[in-house]
């Protein structure tokens, strides 16, 4: 069986780094700074600002995969990537492609040190 990956639009090795293995892999409360927030998942989508002037931080990172089945093997190629919230849904063609969106949210919170205090991380697959 042969399988490859195209990206069609450029995706920032920042942007392709938000997954929840990286997210657990790469976040500790009580020890990741806010600067090694940014050297790992770039800049985030929205910053917020809570009433004891505490900062948090929401990513979203979505992308619109298609895969194709043929006799030769199957073969993924991502046809979109985006900061913003995705749509796009799953379906099948006469062709044998398969398309589907993922999407993952991620929600920082920071102490008045700059340091992670608490995150939240969902992924969707639709």
């Amino acid at each position: 069986m042969v399988s490859g990956c195209v990206a069609v639009q450029p995706v920032t090795d920042r942007n392709s780094t938000l997954t929840q293995g990286n997210v657990q892999m790469n976040l500790v409360v009580g020890q990741t700074t806010k600067a090694a927030v940014l050297e790992t998942f770039g800049a985030p989508n929205v910053t917020t600002r809570k009433g004891d002037e505490t900062e948090v931080w929401t990513y979203q990172r979505s992308a619109r995969v298609a895969q194709s089945r043929s006799q030769s093997g199957l073969w993924t190629i991502i046809l979109t990537g985006s900061r913003g919230a995705g749509g796009g849904g799953l379906g099948t063609s006469s062709s044998g492609l398969e398309t589907s969106s993922r999407m993952i949210t991620l929600i920082i919170e920071f102490d008045a040190d700059d340091v992670v205090s608490d995150f939240r991380s969902r992924e969707s697959n639709f």
